[in-house]
């Protein structure tokens, strides 16, 4: 596993609360203001965890200051974008943690295979 390339004071977040795993994966294939990552947040885990607001300002809050997301200026922003929107885009340390708790999940999933609590098939 990544976890000894992960700065120790990222480790801890190990393992990732579903607001941050969902954040973190939502802005792994580009920028997104605050409601399109709710959006994207319902539409990976298939309506199963939602964000609201609270929850979703105060995760993207904490990601900032842990240098794991960014927000990026107008000036890097498209022309068509709402000025009154916060866009916010995954740095590399979030995408290292995030990528460590992939590996950790694809484990776990391994794991259930060989003891037979999930078939194949289920996908």
């Amino acid at each position: 596993m990544k976890r000894h390339q992960i700065p120790e004071e990222l480790q801890n977040l190990l393992p990732l609360t579903p607001a941050v795993f969902f954040v973190l994966l939502s802005l792994s294939d580009g920028e997104k203001h605050g409601y399109a990552i709710m959006q994207e947040i319902a539409t990976l885990s298939d309506g199963r965890f939602r964000a609201g607001p609270g929850t979703l300002y105060t995760t993207l809050q904490r990601l900032l200051e842990l240098g794991l997301i960014q927000e990026v200026s107008g000036c890097d922003a498209a022309s068509e974008r709402d000025s009154r929107r916060r866009y916010y885009r995954l740095k590399g340390a979030g995408r290292t943690l995030l990528e460590t708790e992939l590996i950790r999940l694809e484990s776990v999933v391994r794991l259930a295979h060989r003891k037979k609590l999930v078939s194949r098939t289920a996908e």
